[in-house]
């Protein structure tokens, strides 16, 4: 069965598999590069929260309310999420989980990344996603510099789709992200966190050339806003 990955902006991401619809970091009310609204989600099912930055957690609460979609979180986010009203009943693994840990979501498997960047509570994360049946595997990094253990997480699994920030400022650059595809042995990457606010990179052309310096086995998918790609 094919899946399909979608761009909503910024970090808002949507896998959709296996009869599942998988939203990641759904930051739509206030996001610059979202041609939709949170209200157009009709389904979701697991909903993932890198971290409880505005632009981050977005409408998480407000979709796992009218949808009924678990929420997966590290521990203090999904804490959060809880007080702010989703059912603790619908909070993955009644808690969240943790860095390092994994969890079987409906036969998707979703691991748990560190991300160096802050958040208000709890520690910025990323997530690698490995689809049922022997589908592709993806990771998306979360708001985060670089950092040299990537390469272990490229050692442990098959990436197929590196979806990586290239904004700078508040995360790692072109130049950074590049070197990361080349830790992770990536067959792809997806550049995200870009164009949606003046201050960062406002396109993929920077992207393109330092991929091409330091990992050139890495294919570029520069994707926009509202686009979706079958994986």
């Amino acid at each position: 069965m094919s899946s399909k990955l979608i761009w909503h902006g910024h970090a808002n991401f949507e896998i959709v598999t296996s009869g599942l619809n998988i939203l990641i970091d759904p930051w739509f009310e206030g996001n610059p590069s979202a041609g939709s609204a949170s209200g157009d989600v009709k389904k979701a099912d697991l909903v993932l929260v890198t971290h409880d930055h505005a632009d981050h957690i977005g409408q998480a609460v407000d979709i796992c309310q009218k949808t009924g979609a678990y929420l997966g979180a590290i521990v203090e986010v999904a804490g959060k999420c809880k007080s702010m009203g989703v059912d603790p009943g619908k909070i993955v693994n009644g808690i969240g989980f943790n860095i390092g840990g994994t969890i079987d979501f409906e036969g998707v498997q979703v691991t748990m990344t560190q991300a160096d960047h802050s958040a208000d509570q709890g520690s910025c994360v990323g997530f690698i996603v490995t689809l049922p049946g022997g589908g592709p595997c993806l990771y998306h990094a979360g708001d985060t510099g670089i950092f040299a253990t990537m390469q272990l997480w490229g050692e442990l699994y098959d990436i197929d789709v590196a979806i990586l920030p290239i904004g700078g400022v508040f995360t790692m650059d072109p130049r950074q992200a590049a070197l990361a595809c080349r830790l992770l042995g990536c067959k792809k990457t997806v550049p995200m966190h870009w164009g949606s606010f003046p201050v960062l990179e406002q396109n993929t052309e920077n992207y393109k050339k330092e991929l091409q310096a330091r990992a050139p086995g890495t294919e570029l998918l520069a994707m926009q806003p509202g686009e979706s790609i079958d994986l």
